[in-house]
């Protein structure tokens, strides 16, 4: 019986450092507005350690963040690109703002335990 216990402590562990890693990844996100290439970091990290996350609550974060990611960097191409006329400005203001709304709705949501999306894990 106390084999049992401990194999059931074990996932546990593991979800605490993939945790860890999820907690990383959006600091490493934050931390791109100071230091741009912790924004390619991050992304990294999400595709080496997202099998890792499959099937647990922690797969929403990495799905927020990928797509926090991407999306971000189509705003800023079409951001930079309206650069030429005045509205590139407006639209690159707006992205950094949204890109900083999903760090931090992200974040507090890994601090509660929660996943991203209500019908997920």
């Amino acid at each position: 019986m106390r084999e049992q216990n401990e194999s059931e402590v074990q996932p546990q562990q593991d979800l605490s450092g993939l945790k860890t890693i999820t907690t990383i990844v959006y600091a490493l996100q934050a931390a791109s507005f100071f230091v741009g290439i912790t924004f390619i970091a991050a992304v990294i990290l999400n595709y080496i350690k997202k099998d890792d996350v499959q099937g647990t609550w922690l797969a929403s974060h990495f799905r927020w963040q990928i797509r926090t990611f991407w999306y971000g960097v189509l705003w800023s191409v079409i951001g930079a690109i309206m650069l030429v006329v005045a509205v590139g400005y407006f639209i690159l203001i707006a992205n950094m703002i949204w890109i900083i709304y999903r760090i931090i709705k992200g974040w507090l949501r890994l601090s509660e335990n929660k996943a991203m999306y209500p019908n997920q894990p």
